[in-house]
């Protein structure tokens, strides 16, 4: 064999190792072993050759894969509600579109082979689904129904498909019952699986049944098995010399905790010292959960499962069992706490002088709700009168608290400032509330919106956040880290952002990543207020890509930090206990093992999108249950969605969210403009535009689907 052909035949094997896959150069070289630059061209000049010789494919720029007469590549499903899917794949840029009819037996969030086929469209390229290699969920819910001489059920959140269950498969459920189940088997001919109850939720429409069932439909549980019980009861909030000699000592050093009012879990506290005039110690104190929770126990394995606390209406779905997250974790006032803490030297301006970071012991002085941090802020008293004081009676704070607390604001407030100023982008988020009475009806709705109290400890855990990354992040070589990154935004729906804004006589000035944030945050100040207001805050919304948990650092640019990582929730959040172990382990000096990091953050991330959507499903749930009584009243709403189907109004006074069909807009036919978010009539040109006033009438209301039904008044 020739020196030349062996360089073809090497190449071809490396390739041939990592079918579907496609590699640059670099990428072979290194597999190869050939470091040299004299190397490296002949590499370069075989794989050209090999190109041209047509035993090769360039699949995207630079990046090779060896021809075979049927190609496969994996990737994650994502269904659109259209019925046809975009499937993720790491060997191309863009996703890869897939028509309803190549779905096969896929369904949403589920890893799959595909091949790709001719597409009608040069600028995209189109998948065919070949199998399912990994379903993203094992379990299903839905309501039982005859079905010939079988019974089944349709999915929750999965149309037009059935689930086939035998007689002997129904765990005696009756017909009607909410039901959750898992595939037995799908015949390669058939059209439909076969499936088992596994447990009944209950009668459809009842509080515990809606809850239980919008849980499981994301795989999201509910209880912790006995083991895990067991084991939390083991660990003991006791405090012990040995321990405390390991760490720096905070207990003499004025502490409190700000959280909401029905607040149990208290992940973080905030210490406050005057070193010399204008120079102050500001300690972030975070509840030690890597302590407690070893690497290896069945608790890590469960928490690492879950991956976040899950926030529905009417309770809290814990990351870890209430012995800890409301007990030996939790930084509960006057008791001795173990930390591990982010502490930095500070002026009033926000500067920062000085930092620290370490396992530490602490003991809150003082709990604080945040109607009352921001009572005290607001009114500059240390009076807390008894209708916002969490002992339901008038106090008053100490003046060292006092001052502490308006100190704390005043720099808070400063970093902020400089913050926005910065190219952080600031979007006024309004949390929908219920009160609930004992049977947990809800009786009204209230909106939370961020105050100056949530700002005080939002900046100041976004300087721990950034600080940690920024100190793990800046070192030479930089070890493995977990970050939270976010990246720029998507330029399709910026540049449509741009063209309706426009037509509000709005400029963005899109040169810049750190000018398109200005621009965005003068956008949403300047229009604030106005009609449009509604229009351009979600298409800005949208244009925002998703924060994700990887190792590979790009930064935030929605807080348009450099470095920044989650370090401040490790009761709710797992990715926070991986960061504090992981810090420790750097600061101390000791290796450690990340060769899954980037898997275990991926799935993180995973269960942090399932937990938002029961979030959003839970509440969904309690607006449909709090307009149910309200059949025939009349509202006033904005137009909230516009699409092919019909129009969404959200309700002004409420936040609730109905729907109007389509063919139910009077007075004309209504066609569906989506470049411009509009519902044309092609009579009367009338125009039902994202972010107009209408007048509704609320028509029907569905428990079961959660959906609510309204009639526009032309």
């Amino acid at each position: 064999m020739t020196k030349k052909n062996n360089k073809h035949t090497l190449v071809l094997q490396v390739l041939k190792a990592s079918p579907g896959k496609p590699l640059n150069y670099k990428q072979i070289c290194g597999r190869l072993g050939v470091q040299d630059p004299s190397g490296r061209n002949h590499i370069i000049k075989t794989l050209k050759k090999l190109k041209n010789k047509g035993q090769i494919i360039e699949q995207d720029r630079g990046k090779y894969i060896v021809k075979t007469p049927l190609l496969y590549y994996q990737g994650v499903l994502d269904l659109t509600s259209s019925g046809n899917g975009y499937i993720i794949c790491d060997e191309f840029e863009a996703d890869v579109f897939v028509d309803r009819k190549n779905l096969g037996k896929a369904f949403h969030g589920d890893t799959v082979s595909f091949s790709l086929v001719r597409s009608k469209n040069r600028n995209r390229k189109e998948g065919k689904i070949e199998s399912v290699v990994k379903r993203s969920r094992s379990s299903f819910v839905g309501t039982l129904e005859p079905f010939d001489k079988l019974y089944c059920i349709q999915p929750n959140n999965i149309s037009n498909q059935l689930f086939l269950i035998y007689k002997e498969n129904t765990l005696q459920a009756k017909l009607g019952d909410r039901v959750l189940v898992e595939i037995v088997e799908w015949k390669k001919k058939s059209k439909f699986p076969h499936a088992k109850v596994i447990e009944i939720l209950g009668t459809p429409g009842t509080h515990d049944t809606e809850i239980h069932s919008i849980m499981a439909t994301h795989g999201l549980p509910w209880r912790f098995e006995e083991k895990i019980e067991k084991e939390a009861g083991h660990l003991s909030p006791k405090i012990t010399k040995e321990e405390i000699k390991k760490r720096r000592d905070f207990r003499d050093v004025l502490t409190c905790t700000i959280d909401p009012k029905d607040a149990k879990d208290f992940d973080d506290a905030i210490s406050f010292k005057e070193i010399k005039k204008d120079v102050f110690e500001v300690g972030i104190h975070i509840a030690d959960v890597s302590h407690f929770v070893q690497e290896g126990s069945l608790l890590n394995e469960e928490a690492f499962s879950r991956a976040t606390s899950v926030y529905l209406v009417d309770r809290v779905v814990p990351m870890l069992p209430e012995k800890l997250s409301n007990l030996v974790c939790s930084l509960r006032p006057n008791e001795e706490k173990y930390t591990f803490s982010a502490v930095f030297t500070l002026n009033s301006s926000g500067d920062l002088l000085d930092e620290w970071f370490g396992r530490t012991i602490i003991c809150s002085d003082y709990r604080f709700s945040y109607e009352e941090a921001q009572h005290i802020i607001e009114n500059k008293t240390q009076e807390i009168p008894s209708n916002i004081s969490l002992k339901n009676k008038d106090t008053k704070v100490s003046e060292e608290v006092f001052t502490a607390i308006l100190k704390l604001n005043e720099i808070a407030k400063n970093k902020r400032e400089k913050r926005l100023k910065n190219g952080a982008i600031s979007f006024d988020k309004i949390e929908v509330k219920f009160n609930l009475n004992t049977a947990k009806q809800p009786e009204s709705i209230y909106f939370k919106q961020s105050k100056a109290a949530n700002h005080l400890i939002e900046e100041f855990m976004l300087l721990a956040n950034q600080q940690v990354a920024r100190f793990i992040g800046k070192q030479q070589p930089a070890p493995d880290f977990v970050y939270r990154v976010h990246d720029e935004p998507n330029e399709e729906k910026l540049m449509q952002l741009t063209r309706i804004a426009n037509g509000f006589g709005y400029k963005l000035n899109l040169t810049t990543p750190e000018q398109i944030a200005k621009s965005i945050n003068h956008l949403l100040s300047t229009s604030k207020g106005k009609q449009e207001a509604y229009l351009l805050d979600t298409l800005a919304v949208r244009a925002m890509s998703k924060a994700v948990y990887t190792t590979n650092n790009i930064g935030h640019y929605g807080l348009g930090f450099d470095f920044y990582t989650h370090f401040t929730s490790p009761i709710r959040r797992f990715p926070d206990v991986v960061v504090h172990r992981l810090l420790d382990a750097y600061l101390k000096k000791n290796k450690t093992n990340t060769s899954e990091l980037e898997s275990q953050m991926k799935h993180c991330t995973d269960r942090e999108v399932l937990a938002t959507k029961a979030e959003r499903d839970s509440i969904k749930f309690m607006q449909v249950k709090y307009m149910s009584d309200k059949v025939g009243q009349h509202f006033e709403g904005i137009i909230s969605g516009v699409t092919e189907r019909g129009i969404f109004i959200e309700l002004i006074q409420s936040k609730c969210e109905g729907f109007i069909p389509i063919q139910q807009i009077p007075d004309d036919y209504f066609v569906f403009d989506p470049h411009n978010y509009t519902m044309m009539g092609q009579h009367t040109k009338q125009e039902y535009r994202l972010g107009d006033v209408v007048e509704v009438v609320l028509h029907k209301t569905n428990l079961i689907k959660r959906q609510i039904e309204l009639e526009l008044i032309p």
